[in-house]
């Protein structure tokens, strides 16, 4: 019965994993982001490194809407997946009460965290809402409505002081009555040759109703008749209630007595609207033996199940080993960056000092010699603002700070800036900046600072391991992807020693630098690459490499490309994204 309970918790929850609403992220996501997942969760699109969900049922859900109760007039939107747009909806006469219930609670997140209670429920307020702000978890917040049914979770907007929005999710009965709970009785109370038990889903109430029975008819009787009734609602985590699950853990045996009525171990807070309880029961009623003989198997499986825990401490015990070797590794580069930067420092100052010293004590005299000793001054303190920059970049990246303007950008413009920007070094490098643009490319969607900077890390980086060859090409081109997504690409190449294949997965990594480059002692602190894929990311794109020895590199910054007919669809989005 447990196994079934967490198996219909996967189904309901698997669209909040999906859709990915934390208590704070709305300080970070307008609704189109949660169009755009909700509409990846519906197509079941998956890159190689996604989790595969077993519990992907887009037609469990029935809609998905945004219940904006932070404004003046509160208004109700669609997620549209079929389309792709977020549509304006009216209130349907079996949401009302739910939506007017969210709407009283929508003060701020404290309040809003505990819109599940009715309000002459004796509980300790305090004590459980300073729990659930400290739970952080995919399901964080979620609030289920059995009389729909339908999930919400309050969005913040603003700061947890202000009043929220909700996200609304409203699950499909017949989908539940004809396909989901039918698929997981046949799972867990099968057998060869048909059900072993009589498995019925009772909604408590007056009247009470049958949502779902395996046989015509079971599910009408007394408690007192079934082997084994679950709430599958149960108390919420937080409760005093929701510690059953701790007694369970801390005792050795349980009577049978004590497995005939229970809660299931866990549920989203169910709203409650008066003092009296509602619920959804599992019963079940065994067809071929006493109830000692499903006992004795439960026993068995939790022996099993203890062995498998002990497997996973195990398991556990080797993570934080590896774990703390990896903590040691990235200590040592940190050190390894220490030594790195201080050179690196020390080797421009040393030169403007030197200059400087000159200058004052009349050495340099004719003007041909003033200013060649002023471009060399400009170059190194050019050099000096550039590792500085870096820095701050990487310590506002890890701290969470970092701040992007972003618009539509002409990529022609962005590729003009870097060239101009890294043209004093391709004289003093004596190296070659090539163009490739491709005509009438699409624009993109970033920030000209950051993009411009990226690009002009992965120059850089080009002419330091260009070798012998002093070219380096920079080309864009515009591309298809194969899942039909626009985009434009961004290479930059040299012919330079090229990286090892063992090597390709730490370079992106800070403070990293190859041992062949430490070697040949080639100047550099390790964050160029790091802040580069950062940028990337940041603008909703990636950064990629390949590379071979002895042949070069090619680095490729691939971004989504923006259509005016795309860009002039999103107006209200991009708005609200300036504006956070």
């Amino acid at each position: 019965m447990i196994q079934w309970h967490l198996d219909l918790y996967g189904e309901f929850s698997a669209i909040c994993i999906a859709l990915q609403v934390g208590p704070d992220s709305g300080a970070h996501d307008s609704w189109s982001d949660y169009l755009q997942r909700y509409i990846k969760w519906s197509r079941g699109d998956q890159n190689k490194n996604s989790p595969i969900n077993p519990y992907r049922n887009p037609d469990l859900v029935e809609n998905v809407y945004v219940w904006e109760t932070s404004r003046k007039v509160p208004r109700l939107w669609r997620l549209n997946a079929q389309t792709g747009t977020i549509d304006s909806a009216s209130v349907r006469p079996d949401l009302s009460r739910a939506l007017d219930r969210l709407q009283k609670h929508s003060a701020n997140l404290a309040v809003a965290l505990r819109a599940w209670q009715s309000a002459d429920q004796d509980r300790d307020t305090n004590e459980m809402s300073g729990t659930a702000s400290l739970r952080s978890s995919a399901i964080t917040g979620w609030q289920f409505d059995e009389s729909v049914p339908l999930i919400a979770h309050p969005e913040v907007r603003n700061s947890d002081s202000t009043p929220v929005d909700w996200i609304v999710i409203q699950f499909d009965r017949k989908t539940i009555r004809a396909r989901i709970l039918p698929t997981l009785v046949r799972r867990y109370f099968g057998g060869p040759i048909g059900l072993d038990f009589n498995v019925a889903v009772v909604a408590t109430g007056n009247p009470t109703r049958i949502i779902y029975s395996s046989v015509a008819g079971f599910g009408s009787q007394d408690a007192d008749a079934y082997d084994s009734v679950m709430n599958l609602f149960g108390p919420p985590p937080e409760s005093l209630e929701g510690q059953f699950w701790q007694t369970i853990k801390n005792s050795e045996a349980l009577e049978s007595e004590q497995w005939r009525s229970f809660s299931a171990p866990v549920w989203f807070p169910t709203i409650e609207y008066g003092a009296a309880d509602s619920s959804w029961m599992l019963v079940v009623q065994s067809r071929h033996g006493p109830l000692q003989a499903v006992v004795g198997r439960v026993r068995r499986q939790n022996l099993a199940i203890s062995a498998l825990v002990l497997l996973l401490l195990a398991f556990n015990m080797g993570i934080a080993a590896v774990a703390g070797f990896r903590a040691q590794r990235f200590a040592d580069l940190q050190m390894n960056f220490v030594a790195s930067i201080s050179h690196e420092l020390r080797t421009p100052l040393s030169v403007l000092h030197a200059a400087a010293e000159n200058i004052k004590d009349g050495v340099v005299l004719r003007h041909g010699n003033l200013e060649r000793y002023g471009s060399l001054m400009m170059s190194q303190t050019r050099q000096l603002m550039s590792h500085v920059d870096r820095i701050l970049l990487y310590a506002s990246i890890r701290s969470g700070k970092t701040h992007y303007n972003m618009r539509v950008l002409d990529v022609s413009e962005i590729i003009q800036r870097v060239a101009i920007a890294t043209e004093e070094l391709m004289k003093e490098s004596k190296c070659t900046l090539v163009q490739n643009v491709a005509p009438e490319l699409p624009c993109v969607w970033g920030d000209l600072y950051a993009l411009c900077s990226c690009l002009e890390n992965l120059i850089t980086n080009a002419v330091k391991y260009s070798g012998k060859h002093r070219d380096v090409s920079i080309s864009a081109a515009h591309c298809r992807t194969a899942d039909g997504q626009d985009e434009v690409r961004i290479s930059v190449k040299d012919r330079g020693v090229g990286i090892k294949h063992s090597e390709l997965a730490n370079i992106f990594e800070p403070f990293y630098r190859s041992p062949a480059a430490n070697a040949a002692q080639i100047h550099g602190t390790g964050l160029g690459l790091f802040v580069a894929k950062h940028v990337a990311e940041a603008m909703g794109g990636r950064l990629s490499v390949t590379s071979e020895v002895g042949v070069g590199s090619v680095f490729t910054l691939q971004l989504q490309a923006r259509h005016p007919a795309t860009m002039n669809s999103q107006p209200l989005d991009h708005q609200r994204q300036e504006v956070l």
